[in-house]
């Protein structure tokens, strides 16, 4: 039965992802097996996966955190209402094209949140009065380009035929923009935002990509542009980790001659304030995760605090959501724990115990449990609980019970895994995904994350969640495809239930690189979907869809070569960049 949330004397129904265990008994007969993956499992096998301890330890608690000056305080002070007037002045002067390029510099180098308003007024007020900016003025490449691209990535719907102009009357682009570097790039970052069938950003994509690679590679290119435009074309500015790629323009930005010295100083100055928070932020975690003592009672699971705080913030690394990063970390610090419970220790019989005390919710199921459950129980339970006081404060003890049940759906995915794994059993593509996505934590992480964010995630934004939207599936499509691309094979070898690549392979008869290809086009079409969805209007505000677009995003770049959650080596460089360097001014 579904639980029902009281908001005001309203009952609230809940949609969950149901996976029911009578529709997989009976679905089974036109399903695939593996009894030599089921011979493994029965009696007292732990498939232990050895995972590698933290590098960090206890770096981030004993870390001194040292203030800015006062002068530096002063300074950035004056560079904001520096700022301010030059968007005040390029509005007044009726300069679109001017307010466009100084919103992308903003954007660019991870300000432009401190001045929202007046960047959501002067778009909004641009798009309306000039719909079709190509047509009305003789704009070159770059301009078009960016045009396009800042209108798209605010959720504005500019059509894609801004950009025939640029083409000779065969339909082919123009020869002479092979030259023009910067409109090149500029129409590269541009394709990025394409949807489905816009066959013209499709073609310049290609066209792009071909001639922006030979150029990275004559011997005429500086070492700096061919680095540039080498990183652009392995992750684009779109798909990219937003404070990622803006640390990235930052230290290309320094080195342009056109640049605006004050926006980048105010860029540097803001990066070394906001990295003195998230040093804080991870302190207190770190604290709190020691004090919980996991590391030694649960030696088996993957101690990756500092990842995990990764992930949070490359969802919302501004200032004003440090909640929401210290609420993501808790829960899916204790998530993973859970995790590694069913895929490297925990046995069957246990693991059907953890499932159903977890569907009780009640500390008296803490005696049905073994011993090393119980503390990760009761701190599921405590959690939840605190949680649930610090929201009913503020009126919102609903988004706790939407977690809770969210949290109580992906253990019953965890335990279902749990079974196809016992029976050597490869379920068929789409089955796997389902369930896969649920693990991924496709409506936990952003219920977890919307939990932090009082502000604009209210019961509107919890039900919006409840209609599973298209955002979230395709964000999590992309995490599991890419996730499971590189992880499968070390995962198989350790022993674990089949990925959604068995899965593909099994039913379509292809090979790893066939599936590998296919997954990369279904990638590519769920990142259209993504971009459809976050045209406006929107259902819910842009903050909250780009928390759970920013997952595919994650994807992208913690996944490219090897699982970075699993493997932390791997982001050990991003980490070092975001939480321990600061910038130089």
């Amino acid at each position: 039965m579904q639980p029902n949330l009281i908001i005001k004397g309203n009952p609230i129904r809940l949609a969950t992802i149901s996976i029911e265990l009578p529709l997989y008994i009976v679905l089974r007969a036109v399903k695939y097996t593996n009894p030599s993956m089921s011979s493994k499992v029965h009696g007292n096998y732990r498939p232990l996966a050895n995972f590698r301890p933290s590098i960090w330890k206890d770096t981030f608690e004993s870390m001194s955190s040292p203030k800015l000056e006062p002068e530096d305080d002063r300074l950035f002070e004056e560079l904001k209402e520096q700022v301010k007037e030059m968007l005040s002045t390029a509005a007044s002067a009726n300069d679109s094209v001017k307010e466009v390029v100084l919103i992308n510099s903003l954007c660019r180098l991870g300000v432009s949140y401190h001045f929202e308003t007046p960047i959501e007024e002067r778009l909004h007020h641009i798009f309306e009065s000039h719909p079709d900016p190509a047509a009305e003025n003789d704009y070159d490449l770059y301009t078009v380009a960016l045009i396009f691209r800042i209108f798209r990535q605010h959720g504005f719907k500019m059509s894609c035929g801004v950009v025939n102009k640029f083409k000779e009357s065969d339909g082919k682009f123009k020869e002479s923009l092979k030259s023009d570097v910067r409109g090149m790039l500029s129409l590269y970052e541009a394709t990025q935002l394409r949807v489905h069938e816009e066959d013209i950003l499709e073609e310049a994509l290609t066209f792009t990509t071909a001639h922006l690679k030979q150029i990275s590679l004559a011997p005429n290119t500086s070492a700096q542009l061919a680095k540039y435009i080498s990183e652009a074309l392995e992750q684009s500015f779109h798909t990219g980790v937003p404070r990622l790629e803006e640390l990235k323009y930052i230290s290309f930005y320094e080195h342009e001659e056109s640049r605006n010295d004050t926006l980048l100083k105010l860029a540097k100055l803001d990066f070394n304030r906001v990295q003195l928070l998230h040093k804080e932020e991870l302190s207190y975690l770190t604290s709190w995760w020691k004090d919980l003592n996991f590391t030694s009672t649960y030696f088996y699971m993957r101690d990756r605090l500092v990842e995990m705080y990764l992930w949070g913030f490359a969802q919302h690394y501004e200032p004003c959501y440090s909640r929401v990063r210290v609420i993501f970390t808790k829960v899916f610090m204790i998530q993973m724990a859970t995790d590694d419970t069913y895929d490297a220790y925990g046995l069957f019989d246990e693991l059907r115990c953890f499932t159903d005390a977890i569907e009780r919710w009640d500390i008296d199921a803490l005696s049905q449990l073994p011993d090393y459950m119980k503390p990760l129980y009761s701190s599921i339970l405590n959690l939840f609980e605190e949680l649930n006081n610090e929201m009913t404060e503020e009126g919102r003890s609903y988004s706790v019970s939407y977690t809770k049940e969210m949290m109580k759906e992906v253990v019953r995915a965890y335990f279902v895994e749990a079974q196809w794994f016992r029976e050597g059993f490869v379920p068929l593509f789409d089955e796997r995904m389902s369930n896969a996505l649920v693990t991924a934590g496709c409506v936990l992480a952003p219920a977890a994350t919307f939990m932090g964010i009082k502000e604009i995630a209210g019961i509107h934004a919890y039900e919006w969640l409840q209609s599973r939207p298209k955002v979230v599936i395709s964000s999590f499509k992309i995490l599991r495809l890419i996730a499971d691309f590189v992880s499968h094979k070390d995962e198989q070898e350790r022993g674990h239930v089949v990925s959604v690549v068995e899965s593909y392979m099994k039913e379509y008869g292809t090979s790893r690189t066939e599936t590998g290809e296919r997954f990369k086009i279904m990638v590519t079409n769920l990142w259209k979907d993504i971009n459809e969805e976050c045209m406006r209007p929107t259902i819910v505000p842009l903050q909250l869809i780009n928390a759970i677009v920013n997952t595919a995003r994650i994807a992208e770049v913690f996944y490219k070569e090897v699982d970075g959650i699993t493997n932390p080596e791997y982001v050990k460089d991003y980490v070092r960049k975001l939480f321990v360097d600061p910038l130089p001014l």
